[in-house]
Formats: structure tokens, C-alpha cells, sequence
């Protein structure tokens, strides 16, 4: 019997909180709220470490950082795993993958030199031997190229919208391999709503939808600099700018949620519904000053909750939402799962299809969430791990030579705004100290050992590439 075709969307940046049907009334998502409607809503879904590299690294492995050894962006990617996609090719599926990458840099920044942004055939595609239109890193939309299998660069035009051309594109591998005799597996990673939040960035007939609506700031909104986080993370805050930045955002987050409706059409038109597992997500969300941060990579509710919604028509239930557990690392095991290929015995996540499907099974009990450093440079103390369940979220900032270790307790219930830690408050005493085990218990099970980030690179990484990490011992392609 065929396999199911697998469909995997996601974009870069979208929180939970600013989608229709997560109740944000100023969203225009009819496609998505639509989707989320008839299908599965995942609600509790979150990003195991809430930045670009480290979520793609995971979702392909299904293992945390600390094993992807993804510590920071603009590393390269060990090869020696077995990913995704090596499962599904081997599995007798066509493959596909439009849109950013994010796995193969070799220095920081640089981006458009093709030699960072090209990522050649082999290997360092992690099993993606069929079609191939990608690029490494960027984020403008207008005059933008992909590669695929050359350093020769193909431009979109300088007056298209770069998710416009992927999701034509997307359209076009489905149109192509709806009859082929081998199931397919694309990917199509769009850029949006990823800053820059500029109106030159976004299509104008979009922003217009916006342009009269008023963007207050978040009621955590913070003037402070969190002194954990690092310059990155409070790069250009303003609260005079947040208005305009916001307006971008939710105009690039309408015309994402247009191409999935015109994505979700064009599968319809092809008659391949009912044999088709169409998955939306994102990497991470964003902060917009809330807590005093303007950028993702921490614990709080804007940066790691995230989209979760599935359909896979006559399949699995639908109409239901879900509070299932389910993190970054549990989606590749889980896709494996729907369609019934062998999940690696070294995966770290859990393969969560059987609840998807509605059948009880053994579920997580909490999600761990982490982060190894800065964004994309060597800094230490900004190191965190925490635990997240959908009543509470625990965390701990390790700490440096100029800042102490933190704890900090949240009642994601009663406080959804996370504005008060409850750390210190006696009542809680019972439930932090599980909270605690927790975090002791899943450490020590995938032999994390919290150290400062600069250890990574004595350690780990050499001229920017992954050689070890917490579970590999080897040298990288």
C-alpha cells in the first residue's frame, strides 16, 4: 500500500499568541483558523531552544541541542546523524525542500556569498537527494535567489514576494509528483514574519490591511535590559518603532496565511487530500519588548510557543485541539510514526502519532526547553534550561563570573503574562521541587551537563563546524 505524501510548512518567527485561532483578534489568518478549525490543533506545542539553527537541527534529528551540538546559529551541521529525510528516502519517498536552510554556515555573517549560501549536493542536505531550491540564510523578500544544485544563484525578481514564489513553487512539486508511484515528502520553509519589519518588506496590498490599526505594546512590556539576555536580544528597542514593527509583522503573517490557503487549494485540486499529512508550524516565536527582550531565544510564552495544526483527511480526527506535550524534538519520531517508518533508535523525542490519531498513549509529562549562549557569538551567561508544562513554567539561568544562577516559577494559568516569579513563594514549595526533578531527571538522561557556552567551542566546534557533541564522537563532512 502507498505511503501517505507528507507536506511540512513552517515559517520563521510565528508565535502561538498572534494567529486567529489562538484567539489574537487583530491576525488575519482565515486559511490557518480555518485549517485549525476542521483539523488538529496542537495548542501546547513549543520549540525545544527557541532560535533558527538549533529548531531546524532538532527537527530534523529529533534530538535536542545538546546532542545536535547546534549551540549557537551560524554553525555547520554535523552530518553524522541519521535525519528525517534519510528515513523517508530510504522509505521509497521523493524528497523535496524549498525555502531557508540554516544548517551550513561556515563563518558568521556574509550570507550572499555562495559559498555560505549555497549548500552542495551530498551529505550536508541531511537525506534530501530529490528537489532542492534553498538557500543557507537571508531575510529580504524582494530580489531574493535560491540555489539548487550549483553555486549559481536563480533570482525570483525584484518585484516578487519571496513566500509568493516558494508557495508557486510548492504548487508546482505537488502538481508533479501528485501521480508518481513513490509518495513524497516536501518541505517548504518560508522565511516570513521574520524581521527586517520594514514596509518595503511586505507586500503593500497587505500592509494596507494594517496600516490604520494601532499596535500597543505588550503589557509585559519592559523598558529594562534583561541583564541575562545578550546585546542581540535587546538590539533596537523601541517602543516608538514597535508600533510600525508590528504592523509588518501581522501584514507578513496575512499574506503567509494566504499562500497556505493557496497551498491547501492546489493540494484539494490535485484530488490527493485524503492520501496527503499537511503539518503548519514555526520555528519559534518573538518577544516584541516583552520582559524587557525584543528578540526570541528565551523560556517566556511569545518565544517558544508556537503553531502546531495537522490534517490528514479520513485519517485523523478532526476538529479537535490538543494539550499534548508535544516539542521540537518529538516531530520527527511523530511524522515517522503517522506513516509508519522505522524511528532511529538514538532519536530523543517521543513518537507522539497515536495520540494525534486519538488512541491513548504515554505522553511527556512536561517539555524541556534550553539554551547554550548568545545568538550567533561566543558569550557565556546567558545559559538557561527550564521545564514547561501548561500550567507551569520553571526555569534556571546558569549564571557567569558577573551574573548569579536564577531561578524563576511561573503560573502560566493565573499569570499568562508571566509577570510574576513565584520562586520564593512558600505554597509552591512542592510542586518546584518536582519541577527540579524534572529538569535533574531529563539532563541527566541526554548527558547535558549546563556548562558555560564557550565550553561548546573548546570542545565541540572547530572553524565553526560541529565535531562532537553531547551523544557523537566524530568529525564532520
Amino acid at each position: 500500500m502507498r505511503k501517505p505524501n507528507i507536506i511540512f510548512v513552517f515559517a520563521d518567527q510565528l508565535r502561538y499568541q498572534s494567529c486567529g485561532f489562538a484567539g489574537d483578534k487583530k491576525a488575519r489568518t482565515p486559511n490557518l483558523d480555518m485549517f485549525a478549525a476542521d483539523g488538529i490543533n496542537l495548542r501546547q506545542a513549543v520549540s525545544s531552544m527557541p532560535v533558527c539553527s538549533a529548531y531546524r537541527a532538532s527537527l530534523f534529528t529529533g534530538k535536542y541541542t545538546s546532542s545536535t551540538g547546534m549551540v549557537i546559529n551560524e554553525l555547520r551541521m554535523n552530518t553524522d546523524h541519521r535525519c528525517l529525510a534519510h528515513c523517508l528516502t530510504d522509505a521509497g519517498y521523493n524528497t523535496g525542500y524549498i525555502g531557508k536552510w540554516h544548517l551550513y554556515a561556515n563563518e558568521l555573517g556574509n550570507h550572499d556569498n555562495p559559498k555560505n549560501s549555497h549548500i552542495p549536493v551530498g551529505t550536508n542536505r541531511l537525506g534530501f537527494d530529490g528537489y532542492w531550491a534553498a538557500y543557507n540564510f537571508h531575510h529580504t523578500y524582494y530580489g531574493t535567489y535560491y540555489h539548487t544544485n550549483s553555486q549559481e544563484k536563480t533570482f525570483h525578481g525584484s518585484d516578487v514576494f519571496e513566500p509568493d514564489a516558494q508557495t508557486d513553487m510548492a504548487i508546482d512539486f505537488i502538481n508533479r509528483y501528485k501521480d508518481d508511484e513513490k509518495p513524497f515528502y516536501l518541505t517548504l520553509s518560508i522565511g516570513t514574519p521574520h524581521d527586517p519589519w520594514t514596509k518595503e518588506n511586505v507586500p503593500t496590498d497587505f500592509y494596507r490591511i494594517f496600516k490604520e490599526i494601532e499596535f500597543p505594546p505588550p503589557p509585559n512590556y519592559s523598558d529594562d535590559i534583561d541583564p541575562y539576555g545578550d546585546l542581540w536580544s535587546n538590539e533596537n528597542k523601541s517602543i516608538k518603532k514597535l508600533d510600525e514593527w508590528m504592523r509588518v509583522y501581522y501584514a507578513m503573517v496575512a499574506n503567509l496565511d494566504w499562500n497556505f490557503g493557496k497551498l491547501v487549494d492546489a493540494i484539494e485540486n490535485a484530488n490527493i487530500s485524503e492520501n496527503t499529512i499537511i503539518i503548519f508550524t514555526s520555528d519559534h516565536g518573538e518577544m516584541f519588548g516583552a520582559h524587557g527582550r525584543m528578540k526570541k531565544n528565551i523560556f517566556y510564552e511569545e518565544s517558544v510557543r508556537v503553531p502546531f495544526l495537522i490534517q490528514w483527511k479520513n485519517n485523523l480526527p478532526s476538529s479537535h485541539i490538543y494539550d499534548t506535550l508535544i516539542s521540537t524534538v518529538d516531530i520527527m519520531p511523530t511524522i515517522l510514526g503517522l506513516v509508519g517508518v522505522d524511528i532511529p533508535i538514538e532519536v530523543e523525542g517521543l513518537d507522539l502519532s497515536n495520540s494525534i490519531r486519538g488512541i491513548k498513549q504515554l505522553e511527556p509529562n512536561y517539555a524541556f526547553l534550553m539554551n547554550t549562549g548568545a545568538c550567533a557569538i561566543w558569550e557565556n551567561g546567558h545559559e538557561w534550561r527550564a521545564i514547561r508544562t501548561k500550567e507551569f513554567t520553571y526555569a534556571v539561568y546558569r549564571g557567569s563570573d558577573k551574573l548569579p544562577r536564577k531561578e524563576l516559577f511561573f503560573d502560566n494559568i493565573n499569570d499568562s503574562c508571566q509577570m510574576v516569579n513565584i520562586i520564593d513563594q512558600k505554597k509552591y514549595n512542592k510542586i518546584i521541587k518536582k519541577y527540579r526533578a524534572y529538569l535533574k531527571e531529563k539532563m541527566d538522561s541526554i548527558n547535558d551537563t549546563f556548562p558555560e557556552s564557550t565550553w561548546y567551542l573548546e570542545n565541540w566546534i572547530s572553524n565553526r563546524k560541529i565535531e562532537r557533541t553531547a551523544t557523537l564522537n566524530s568529525g564532520v563532512s
